[in-house]
């Protein structure tokens, strides 16, 4: 925001101190009274807040503050006048102030017979929704995320300044200077980073110390037939809940050997586990999302001045009942396996996988990660509990301090005043000194050693931190830019409000099928959609707690398409990660996975989004749903056997 401050000298020539401030203390106190006795107002300036740009034909918001309580303000800006009248705090607020053409412009303010004055540029309305237009653009282009969001934070810093030669210079140079290190100098922001980085560390230690195979191959030495073996791989999914990634890799390794021996084919394998990463790490309320996601909310809510003090991770708790995908699928993964039903491609390779052949007969094995990072040490004695005490750690590290951050007599209020961000810093770091604690008092690993685990699970974060950083940052722009106050003017009369998260459902996985990553599709969407569903919600006169269910779903729409359309995409990290940790041909896991996640998008869709969008219970909603998904199931489901 731009502040021009205004003093008795605000129309007239300006007093120059400087010549009548000697260095003699005598005088200079002197001038000081003499200036003090004289010109009072001095003491009070008017200042002029007003955005860093105006958009054409957009109404946007003005304040002035220094002027004395009560006294009635005027502003004059697009050849209109305006009046209010100063508040206690001697701050007037002039909203819904549009001024129509675009060009350069003068807003002035008189209060109490003094007068400022603040030059504005004023651009075209779309010109706002360019830089997140580009970015979208530019990542279904380049199937890259971080030059699409570079390149549309610079196009924005430019037109904050001009479009010209040396605009565009100084934009690339603001895009960095101001959006970018503004976006990793915030408090909150720096807790998130930390934290996700720190859980990506704790993952490193647990694997690299044994402990977390030791938990796979305890479930798996359960399995003894096919249908026992998916339900096992099902639930090590479910017990590797905080991190997709290691969730993958982990699970895709240890895996493949039980179902290969049970004749469980590599398509299978690939499914259930590209199935159990995203969509559980999605939900759960600790993982490496978690940061993640809660600071896209966090930053789109801080543009809502009604929501401004709502904190981003009740809202996330709130939004998980309609998560429906997610839900739907991890649900839908465990009625496959444990009814040995399937249909289409999928029932086509358990038959080959039945009669003896695993992996496809056409197409590639992609050969499966290796390395020290994701497997234990060799020769070490394989304990479950070095993996369950630091998560349980973690854990209760995260509730006291949650506790112990908040104030007020009961749970309630404290939850509602304590800092997430900070807790779960606190949390993380608990939880990385837990596992080193176990794992060199244990002499499983070297000090060494456990840095290295550590830093390996860290360094698996730190893409997807450049991400949010940059997300941020455009974020931040767009808010500058007023986006959401065009999107407003443009849609918020023709846009239906209960459609809003269908729509949003939508548009997020075609996003992320198209560019395949989820998390580049909530970092260009989540900071849009949260305000324009907020200002729908005002026109439809819901905006209060009667309409908050909008809300909630269309921050889970956005979550769960991206990971809808991350399932579907064949350019999908994950989905490559999948086939090549449990030594599938790439794409024969598409092809035989695109039916299932098809049919649960659109089940989710139809019987949870749309009616949700209308007041129905999501509880309601998912039983629904599953009963739907059982029955197509049993219509459309063959048992494989062996010829």
């Amino acid at each position: 925001m731009i502040r021009c401050a205004t003093t008795f000298s605000c129309r007239n020539n300006s007093i120059n101190t400087r010549k009548l401030v000697s260095r003699n203390p005598i005088r200079q106190f002197l001038v000081a009274s003499l200036l003090a006795a004289f010109i009072p107002l001095s003491a009070a300036a008017i200042e002029i807040e007003a955005p860093a740009v105006g958009l054409s034909g957009v109404p946007l918001s003005y304040s002035v503050s220094g002027v004395p309580a009560g006294t009635s303000v005027r502003l004059q800006a697009g050849g209109n006048t305006y009046t209010a009248t100063a508040d206690a705090d001697g701050k007037a607020t002039f909203a819904d102030v549009p001024i129509a053409a675009a060009g350069d412009t003068t807003v002035e303010v008189t209060a109490g017979g003094e007068t400022a004055s603040q030059s504005l540029r004023v651009i075209p309305g779309w010109v706002s929704v360019l830089p997140a237009v580009l970015a979208i653009t530019i990542a279904l282009t380049l199937r890259n995320v971080i030059p699409a969001l570079l390149l549309g934070l610079w196009i924005g810093a430019t037109a904050l300044r001009s479009f010209t030669l040396e605009g565009a210079g100084r934009g690339l140079l603001d895009s960095f200077q101001v959006f970018v290190t503004g976006a990793i100098a915030d408090f909150d922001r720096a807790s998130i980073i930390l934290f996700t980085m720190m859980i990506g560390g704790m993952v490193g230690i647990i694997t690299r110390n044994g402990g977390m195979a030791s938990i796979v191959r305890t479930i798996v030495s359960r399995a003894k037939t096919a249908i026992g073996g998916q339900v096992a791989v099902w639930l090590m999914g479910l017990m590797i809940f905080f991190d997709d990634y290691s969730n993958t890799l982990v699970v895709g390794n240890t895996a493949r050997s039980l179902t290969d021996h049970l004749k469980v084919s590599r398509e299978k394998l690939a499914y259930i586990v590209d199935s159990t990463a995203a969509p559980v790490a999605c939900i759960a309320l600790i993982t490496t999302w978690i940061g993640y996601q809660i600071g896209l909310v966090d930053q789109a809510l801080a543009s809502i001045p009604a929501l401004s003090d709502v904190q981003a991770y009740s809202v996330f708790i709130h939004s998980i009942p309609y998560s429906f995908y997610p839900i739907l699928a991890i649900i839908f993964v465990l009625m496959i396996s444990a009814s040995g039903l399937d249909f289409g491609p999928m029932y086509k390779a358990e038959v080959r996988a039945r009669n003896g052949s695993v992996k496809p007969e056409t197409g590639e094995e992609l050969p499966a990660i290796q390395g020290d990072e994701l497997e234990p040490k060799d020769k070490i004695p394989l304990r479950a509990f070095n993996a369950f005490v630091p998560i349980i750690a973690l854990i209760i590290a995260l509730m006291v301090s949650l506790v112990l951050l908040g104030e007020g007599d009961t749970m309630v209020e404290i939850l509602e005043t304590t800092s997430p961000y900070q807790a779960m810093m606190y949390s993380s770091f608990v939880g990385v000194l837990v596992a080193a604690a176990l794992s060199i008092g244990q002499r499983i690993l070297s000090i060494h050693e456990t840095v290295d685990a550590w830093y390996g699970g860290l360094r698996a974060t730190l893409f997807g931190m450049i991400i949010l950083v940059l997300a941020w940052s455009l974020s931040d722009l767009t808010a500058t830019l007023n986006t959401a106050q065009y999107l407003v003017t443009l849609l918020a009369d023709s846009l239906p409000v209960a459609l809003i998260p269908a729509i949003v459902f939508v548009l997020a996985a075609f996003t992320a099928f198209t560019t395949g990553t989820s998390w580049g599709t909530m970092a260009i969407l989540m900071p849009l959609i949260i305000p324009l569903g907020w200002a729908v919600m005002t026109v439809n006169g819901i905006a209060d707690a009667s309409g908050m269910h909008i809300l909630y779903s269309s921050v889970a729409c956005c979550l769960g398409g991206a990971v809808w359309g991350d399932h579907c995409s064949p350019i999908s990290d994950t989905t490559v990660l999948s086939s090549v940790a449990s030594g599938c041909d790439h794409i024969e896991h598409v092809r035989t996975q695109l039916p299932y996640a098809m049919l649960v998008g659109i089940v989710g869709l139809s019987v949870g989004t749309i009616p949700g969008g209308f007041g129905m219970s999501p509880w309601i909603s998912i039983v629904i749903g599953i009963v739907i998904l059982g029955v197509v199931l049993r219509t459309l489901g063959k048992r494989a056997e062996a010829s």
